[in-house]
C-alpha cells in the first residue's frame, strides 16, 4: 500500500509555517504545568519512490480565546494540496477536541471531512461527502492531528504510556508509541538533543515510523522518517518562530 497524501505532506504529526526568523535554539522549555506556547514552524519533506519529491508546508499553533486553541497544517504543490486543522480546549494536561477539518486534493481527486465532537453526549459527528453520521466515543478520544500535541505534552510531563484513542474514518483507532532513547540532531536552526519515538501499533504491517522531539524547543518535532513498501518519507525542521 502506497504512502497516502497525509504521509506525502506530513502525516498530521507535523506542520509548517511562513518563512520567519529563527529563534535561539537553546531557549528553555516551559514548565510542566503550562501548555505548549503558540508558534509557527517550517518543515521540508522529501518523499522517495523511484523519484524524489520535495515539499514545504506550514504548521501553526494559536490561542483563539481563554481556553480554545487552533492547530493547523497546510501544504501545497502543483499537483496536490492539504489543509488540516483542529480546534480544541485543554482539561488539565489532556487535549479535548471540539472540531476537526481535513481537505486534500491530489491530481484532481478531492477529499473532505469534518468531525464535530459533542462531549455532553460522548459522540462525534462525522461528515464526509455531505453524509453525516454520529459515532460513540470514550472520554480521552482525540483526532489524528491533535495527537501530535498530546504526545509532545505527555513527553514534557514524563509520561511513560504513549497510547491514544483516535477518531478517524468513522472508527476509533488505537495508536501507540514508545521512546527509543535520545539522539543529537542537526537542523537548519542548529544542533539539538531530541527524544526518539517510534510508532509501535503498525509494525506488523511492515511499516516503520520514527519521530524526534526536542525538549529545548518545547518538544517540537524536528525530524521524522517513515518507511513502507520500498518508499520513504523524511521530514526536517527548517525554521521556527515562537510567538509566545
Amino acid at each position: 500500500m502506497g504512502i497516502n497524501t497525509r504521509i506525502i505532506f506530513a502525516t498530521g504529526l507535523i506542520a509548517i509555517a511562513p518563512v520567519l526568523a529563527s529563534p535561539n535554539v537553546h531557549s528553555s522549555a516551559e514548565s510542566p504545568d503550562s501548555f505548549i506556547p503558540p508558534y509557527s514552524a517550517t518543515y521540508s519533506t522529501v518523499w522517495k519512490k523511484g523519484i524524489s519529491l520535495k515539499v514545504e508546508g506550514t504548521q501553526t499553533l494559536s490561542k483563539t480565546s481563554d481556553n480554545v486553541w487552533n492547530f493547523k497544517f497546510k501544504a501545497s504543490t502543483l499537483i496536490a494540496s492539504l489543509h488540516e486543522e483542529v480546534s480544541f480546549t485543554k482539561q488539565d494536561e489532556t487535549i479535548v477536541p471540539l472540531s476537526y477539518f481535513y481537505k486534500s486534493q491530489v491530481l484532481g481527486k478531492k477529499r473532505k471531512a469534518t468531525l464535530t465532537f459533542d462531549w455532553d453526549k460522548n459522540t462525534v459527528k462525522n461528515d464526509i461527502k455531505n453524509k453525516p453520521w454520529n459515532m460513540k466515543i470514550e472520554e480521552g478520544t482525540i483526532d489524528k492531528l491533535g495527537v501530535q500535541l498530546q504526545i509532545r505534552n505527555d513527553l514534557r510531563n514524563h509520561k511513560k504510556n504513549l497510547t491514544y484513542k483516535i477518531a478517524d474514518g468513522g472508527h476509533v483507532k488505537h495508536w501507540s508509541f514508545a521512546r527509543r532513547g535520545t539522539e543529537t540532531i542537526d537542523t537548519k536552526i542548529g544542533r539539538v538533543n531530541a527524544i526518539k519515538v517510534e510508532r509501535t501499533d503498525n509494525t506488523s504491517k511492515k511499516k516503520q515510523t520514527y519521530f524526534w522531539f526536542a525538549p529545548s524547543l518545547n518538544y517540537l518535532l524536528v525530524k521524522m522518517e517513515h518507511y513502507e513498501d520500498g518508499e520513504s518519507y523524511k521530514l526536517n525542521l527548517e525554521k521556527l518562530n515562537e510567538k509566545g
